[in-house]
């Protein structure tokens, strides 16, 4: 039975997530932030990604598989280019946030459990609390805050991205 680490090829397959590994020397103390630097190449965490990382290290693929699905900041499945983060913490939640996760989610097509669009653009998450009660409702779009949200500017906000997507492809 072969196995990812001695499949031929494997090395280069895994080329970047080894750049990864030797920068944390390969240290299993270091897994954390081995796991961040592998989902911000993938966006995700693949599973045979964390085979690999777990038999690189010495630990057994069970412990990595613990620590992935342990931390809420880990993602087993593909996220989308652009990450939309909705609060519905108390404060956002009494304000309205969740017609704004509704105008989205309806804006990008996202039926049923779906939080990925089909073009891999866009993965909408909604989170207990962002820590910026004061700006609710709050959406993050790519790690920036925006608050005072309605479902008009928040669908706007997405419009611009959606756009600005059209012109780098043309």
């Amino acid at each position: 039975m072969s196995t990812v680490t001695d499949a031929p090829g494997a090395a280069r397959k895994f080329h970047r997530v080894c750049e990864i590994l030797d920068h944390h020397q390969r240290q299993p103390s270091r897994l954390i932030p081995i796991l961040q630097a592998v989902q911000e190449e993938y966006r995700y965490l693949p599973e045979e990604v964390l085979t690999f990382v777990a038999t690189a290290l010495g630990l057994s693929p069970a412990r990595v598989f613990g620590v992935a699905t342990f931390y809420a900041h880990f993602a087993l499945k593909p996220k989308g280019k652009h990450i939309v983060r909705l609060c519905d913490g108390t404060a956002c939640h009494v304000k309205q946030s969740i017609p704004i996760l509704e105008a989205i989610r309806r804006r990008l097509g996202l039926e049923g459990t779906a939080t990925t669009t089909a073009d891999m653009l866009f993965t909408v998450e909604t989170v207990s609390c962002l820590g910026a009660c004061g700006l609710a409702p709050v959406v993050v779009i790519d790690d920036k805050v925006h608050g005072q949200m309605t479902p008009e500017t928040a669908v706007a906000l997405v419009e611009k991205i959606i756009a600005d997507e059209e012109g780098r492809q043309a």
